[in-house]
């Protein structure tokens, strides 16, 4: 059975070994990965800007370092790459 995660936990994590966060300028995001809460033990992690693939890719290594369990997605109907990471 999979634990509990929080996307503020992951995120943290992520900005900790040197990745930059997404923020929002009023009109678009900057580069960068944002987190979302997939549920309770699912968080999904997005890329925007350029390189969106190479930079999940980036994530996934970094959050399997910290024993992460990660799944590359895509969204339906061709939509946005993205990862789903849990914890055993």
């Amino acid at each position: 059975m999979t634990m509990r995660i929080r996307a503020s936990d992951v995120s943290r994590q992520l900005g900790d070994a040197g990745h930059t966060h997404s923020e929002w300028d009023g009109v678009d995001w900057d580069p960068g990965y944002r987190t979302a809460q997939g549920g309770p033990r699912t968080v999904h992690v997005f890329h925007d800007g350029p390189g969106e693939v190479h930079h999940l890719e980036l994530y996934t290594l970094a959050l399997r370092n910290l024993n992460y369990q990660v799944i590359q997605e895509q969204q339906d109907c061709g939509g946005r790459h993205r990862l789903a990471v849990t914890r055993a």
